[in-house]
């Protein structure tokens, strides 16, 4: 059986406007190209000399690039400098592919010749670049898309504040006599009654009660940690009703069953 042959990779020119690129997307640069194919050109265009362009100087060796110091003063001097090469390699033959990076709309028209020559070109530029150069290219990569994504930030999650007047917080097993008051006024014969009508049960009955006193803010949170009450959530809303068995007194001492009538303890007790 004959071995397929091996599909060649792309084989790029990079021609980087350094006048108009910041060298912070250098890496992603790179590393975009070479998932594209090969870039044994690599070419920079600028006078780095100059102060606001030191910046590519120490990213050189890092991207084997070419320096090109422009010979011809004036502010289109690297454009001139890249069409001219660009075209010599065109007709070299070794290069098949052009990755004109500037946000420059000045390599409209030599992106546009290049392809008309049968070459793959690929355009790196910030969102700013006019959309005639974007449209020139095959294929146009927005530079801010290269950048390493920032880890998203955990939310801050801010703990219930404490009422001032408030020494400490409460137990949650404190809350069981007002929770259990707001239920016996709304529930239903079986026991059951919605969780939001007994919240609304309790200020009415206990017009100093304050969740945050418990360290929560969501009462569906007491609720649970009071360990007293049936939870039911599988139909919708959450419905509470009083446990069957809850005994938070310590030993030693004996209080009122809540599932008792006011009285009833002491009148076992007397008999």
């Amino acid at each position: 059986m004959k071995a397929e042959p091996r599909q060649r990779l792309p084989r790029f020119a990079v021609f980087i406007d350094a006048e108009n690129v910041s060298p912070k997307f250098a890496d992603g640069i790179f590393k975009k190209i070479a998932q594209l194919g090969n870039a044994p050109v690599r070419l920079i265009y600028g006078n780095l000399s100059s102060p606001s362009l030191k910046g590519w100087a120490s990213v050189l060796p890092d991207h084997s690039l070419e320096r090109r110091d422009s010979a011809v003063k004036g502010r289109n001097s690297a454009d001139m400098a890249i069409v001219i090469d660009a075209m010599d390699l065109l007709h070299d033959g070794r290069i098949n592919g052009f990755c004109l990076v500037s946000s420059d709309s000045d390599f409209t028209g030599l992106a546009a010749r290049l392809r008309r020559e049968g070459a793959k070109v690929y355009g790196f530029g910030e969102k700013k670049t006019p959309d005639c150069f974007q449209r020139a290219c095959d294929s146009f990569i927005s530079l801010e898309s290269l950048l390493p994504r920032k880890p998203a930030l955990k939310p801050l999650v801010v703990p219930p504040s404490i009422p001032p007047n408030s020494k400490a917080l409460k137990p949650p097993s404190a809350a069981v006599p007002i929770l259990a008051k707001a239920l016996s006024q709304i529930e239903s014969e079986d026991g059951w009654a919605l969780l939001g009508p007994v919240g609304q049960q309790i200020p009415k009955l206990f017009s100093d009660f304050d969740i945050r006193t418990y360290g929560l803010s969501k009462l569906s949170s007491l609720v649970r940690k009071t360990g007293a009450f049936e939870i039911d959530e599988n139909n919708g809303p959450m419905r509470i009703r009083r446990a069957k068995r809850w005994n938070p007194t310590p030993p030693g001492r004996q209080v009122q069953d809540l599932n008792q009538p006011a009285g009833s303890s002491a009148r076992q007790r007397s008999s």
